[in-house]
């Protein structure tokens, strides 16, 4: 039982089997000891001291605790485990109060860390509920340093400093492990309670029950001092999983957003804001806890990364979003008829949606075309599991999938969607420059090594100061990094060497070396299983997979092209094309013209993207066309004839996997197309070439 402004207080001191003082629950060790003693302030009497050991789950003590507690396996081993522990405690406080005449207390502990790294993260992890006292307490380091503010910082105090501040005494060998800080902590706070301070505990911290869900408007100014992102999470996990990853720490009203990625799946990643820095540091020792079986990590974010994902400006969504503490499904892979009736009927009477109609949310594109997806709000948890156990039943003639959602999936869906332009603008061409003369190697010499592991925010100055004296022996522009889909680095790079000996050295000497804080993974490869890589293939155990976009018959004839160097404009991609059209055009046609703008430039210099486009683009590495004025200034400048003007290629993404060579046709019905131009460029079957060169209305497959 707590109250606003208690009489009495419960100094609490605990320790765990792992990390002790400021590293206190940073390893996720469980709770092995708990020393606490009732103080009632206006008659500044005590209740009896109690001490009670914990039985952990793994008794494998570290040596700073066996140093420290002087506890043994065999002494923990003979002990209640912690929810039996808590519940004693509980009873023993209550008989205490009684003995003093008081009913209500609050907590008061050494900072923050006993109560919000250890107690609450630990409970959580075993399924059990913590009494609500322990959603209240004083943190005696603020109050001490409020009471006598010349102090040392906050951060910086510790029981031993605040009693020397005072001249306590200090000698921590007279008293066992535990008993010693509960008895100085008392001794602080008469203290602090004396005539000439007159303190008085009135503002405890809190622990917020549950997190909050609610929209986030990008007119918000976010702290980056309070933003987190995690990584490695499930790709199952809902915004009620992480803020149970989170459990102790209080996350700001709608502060958990989770990342999707282009296709418009979770990717792993979520940003967390929380409402003050010291919540977000305390989440930052979280890193390489573990959710389940998975270690998440954890590292520092922007404000702006996270508006970026969790902000929005549509009345609707704000609207849809309005009604607070609601759960939300989202549903995908509704048939484009589906109306709000139909949607309603497929939930059924025993899933009532918030509001009927007004608790659906359709997902369309700019121009009103439904997406397919949908965003469902349920009044409880028992209506949303309902609803998800219709994962993968029939509406029409497709299957539904149902997934948790949050307030921030909903608005990163819909400014996905809504920001994707119908006619996309193509911008401003540079001046065309003179190609390198150097290229990606190729072919089945090992003269490459394969980084794996890197830590995300590795660059290339990390990656040669990795290397060591292995350094000179890179070729020019060797360094080639992968970025995933998001565009970030993916903790592979490649390097190419100047011979296979010097690669096969590195090798064996860099493998399993130290980067910052992660080892890295050091293989020998080839050129070609290089590019294989960097074209978005995979190379594992199991052997080389060719990159997603290509197909296998195209991909073994597929070349690839140089990596674009910072100085360079302009190259010519003829790796990327067939090695002819035909033979009168082989002899004819010298290679077409590519602009690339400055900042694409400057972003591939060292850089290779994921996922390329496939081998009928002009290019690998995002091919933008020039407006017809620029393109003909610059064939005219070097003589260099480009593709027919009046027609152009066109990359369709998103198709549906079932989607076949009738389904496109219908979908460009009315458009006139020039297969005769492209048919080179294109590899194409004998029954896919006649398909495309016969009219519409003969189409068969």
């Amino acid at each position: 039982m707590t109250a606003s402004h208690s009489d009495s207080l419960v100094v609490l001191f605990g320790a765990t089997a792992g990390a002790y003082g400021a590293k206190l629950g940073s390893d996720e060790r469980e709770l092995i000891l708990l020393v606490w003693q009732v103080v009632d302030l206006p008659s500044k009497k005590v209740g009896t001291l109690h001490k009670s050991l914990v039985k952990a789950d793994n008794l494998d003590l570290s040596e700073q605790c066996r140093e420290v507690s002087g506890l043994t396996p065999e002494g923990l081993s003979k002990a209640e485990p912690l929810d039996r522990v808590l519940q004693q405690f509980s009873q023993l406080v209550s008989s205490d109060l009684k003995v003093l005449g008081r009913s209500a207390y609050t907590l008061c502990s050494d900072g923050q860390l006993l109560i919000r790294q250890v107690l609450h993260p630990e409970t959580s992890k075993k399924n059990f509920l913590l009494s609500d006292c322990f959603y209240s307490f004083y943190d005696l380091r603020k109050e001490f340093h409020a009471c006598y503010p010349s102090s040392a910082a906050v951060k910086d105090q510790t029981i031993k400093t605040m009693a020397e501040y005072l001249g306590l005494g200090t000698d921590e060998t007279e008293e066992d492990f535990g008993v010693w800080q509960v008895k100085t902590m008392v001794a602080i706070i008469f203290s602090m309670l004396s005539e000439s301070c007159n303190h008085i505990f009135t503002e405890p911290e809190t622990v917020k029950y549950k997190y909050e869900t609610g929209p986030c408007s990008k007119s918000e100014t976010v702290d980056s001092e309070t933003v987190i992102r995690a990584r490695g999470l499930p790709w199952q996990s809902s915004d009620q999983d992480i803020a149970r990853f989170f459990k102790g720490l209080n996350i700001a009203k709608g502060g958990v957003a989770l990342c999707l990625n282009a296709q418009g799946r979770r990717n792993g990643e979520a940003l967390v804001r929380f409402v003050n820095s010291e919540q977000r540091d305390l989440a930052l020792e979280r890193h390489k806890h573990h959710m389940g079986s998975r270690y998440i990590e954890v590292y520092k974010a922007t404000g702006e990364e996270f508006l970026k994902i969790a902000g929005g400006t549509s009345n609707e969504v704000a609207q849809f979003l309005s009604k607070e503490n609601q759960v939300i499904i989202r549903m995908r892979g509704l048939p484009f008829t589906a109306t709000q009736e139909d949607v309603l009927g497929f939930l059924g009477p025993e899933c009532p949606v918030t509001g009927g109609k007004e608790g659906l949310l359709f997902v369309k594109y700019p121009d009103g075309r439904p997406t397919g997806d949908a965003f469902v709000l349920f009044s409880c948890e028992e209506y949303a599991q309902h609803a998800l156990k219709k994962h993968k039943e029939i509406l029409g003639k497709r299957y539904i999938e149902l997934f948790r959602s949050t307030a921030a999936e909903v608005q990163q869906v819909l400014n996905r969607y809504m920001s994707t332009p119908l006619i996309p603008t193509l911008p401003t061409p540079i001046i065309p420059v003179i190609p390198p003369p150097y290229t990606i190697a190729t072919g089945s010499i090992r003269d490459c090594v394969r980084l794996r592991g890197l830590p995300y925010t590795a660059g290339i100055d990390d990656i040669l100061e990795f290397m060591g004296d292995a350094t000179g022996d890179i070729k020019p522009h060797g360094v080639h990094m992968v970025l995933n889909q998001q565009g970030r680095p993916s903790g592979d790079a490649f390097i190419q060497m100047k011979s296979a000996d010097k690669a096969f050295m590195v090798a064996q000497k860099c493998h399993k070396k130290m980067m910052k804080d992660r080892y890295v993974e050091v293989f020998q490869c080839s050129g070609e299983e290089m590019n294989f890589v960097l074209m978005g293939g995979t190379l594992n155990r199991s052997g080389l997979s060719p990159p997603p976009c290509l197909s296998p018959p195209a991909y073994a004839a597929f070349q690839t092209a140089a990596v674009i160097p910072a100085e360079a404009a302009l190259y010519q991609p003829q790796a990327l094309l067939p090695a002819t059209r035909t033979p009168q055009a082989s002899a004819a046609a010298p290679p077409t013209v590519t602009y690339y703008p400055a900042q694409a430039a400057q972003l591939y210099m060292n850089y290779t993207a994921y996922y390329p486009s496939p081998p009928v683009s002009p290019t690998t590495v995002g091919y933008i066309a020039a407006p017809p004025g620029a393109v003909a200034a610059a064939a005219t400048a070097t003589h260099t004839p480009i593709l027919p003007q009046p027609g152009a290629l066109v990359r369709m993404q998103g198709l549906p996997y079932n989607t076949g060579m009738k389904e496109i046709l219908s979908f460009f019905q009315g458009y006139q197309y020039a297969p005769d131009d492209y048919n080179g460029l294109i590899q194409l079957s004998d029954q896919a070439r006649s398909v495309l060169q016969a009219p519409k209305e003969w189409v068969c497959l």
